[in-house]
């Protein structure tokens, strides 16, 4: 990797941490400038404009979804025992060090929700792709099912996580962990 796609990388790490925290729209490049000893015209040389670093960092914090969620789970058996390891590996992902305030795809999409333009698109599109994993998983686990539950067991799960947070984060709920793990045993049913 050379020096400019090295500070392109760091850029976009900084950015992952701040964005966990305040959001997409509450990362400035004056704080990305500060955080990296760099002017903003030295930010914005490797992007351009503020929203070409915003739709690079959507992709990286997707990239780094998967390689610390997906890619550690991809190795076991569908159903049971992959989505044990992808629940052990979300509920790292959104007490990870490096996000303070976990999960950013989470912090974006509670921003963004209601904002059309391409970083709605791109993260809509991104966490469509991520039910659809999560539902193939349930399929795995419950051959049986219909799509209509398969679809609920998927929007369980993502309350499950979205709840840890709150209640982690908001609340200071020392429990949360142990609650979070126990309603996800409840919906695997064991």
């Amino acid at each position: 990797m050379g020096k400019g796609e090295d500070t392109r990388a760091r850029i976009l790490d900084e950015a992952m941490r701040q964005v966990s925290v305040r959001g997409m729209t509450g990362v400035s490049l004056g704080d990305l400038a500060a955080a990296m000893n760099l002017s903003k015209s030295g930010v914005l040389k490797h992007f351009q404009s503020m929203e070409t670093l915003q739709l690079a960092l959507l992709d990286a914090m997707t990239d780094r979804f998967v390689a610390e969620v997906w890619k550690p789970a991809e190795p076991f058996a569908p159903g049971r025992e992959r989505l044990e390891k992808l629940f052990e590996r979300e509920l790292a992902w959104n007490d990870s060090e490096n996000l303070p305030g976990g999960c950013p795809l989470t912090s974006a999409a509670t921003e963004l929700d209601d904002q059309p333009g391409p970083l709605r698109d791109k993260l809509k599109d991104n966490r469509v792709r991520w039910g659809r994993t999560l539902k193939r998983e349930f399929r795995a686990l419950r051959p049986e099912a219909d799509d209509a539950t398969l679809e609920t067991l998927v929007f369980q799960w993502k309350g499950i996580l979205l709840a840890y947070g709150h209640s982690k984060r908001l609340l200071d709920d020392e429990s949360a962990r142990a609650q979070a793990t126990a309603a996800y045993r409840m919906l695997i049913g064991g």
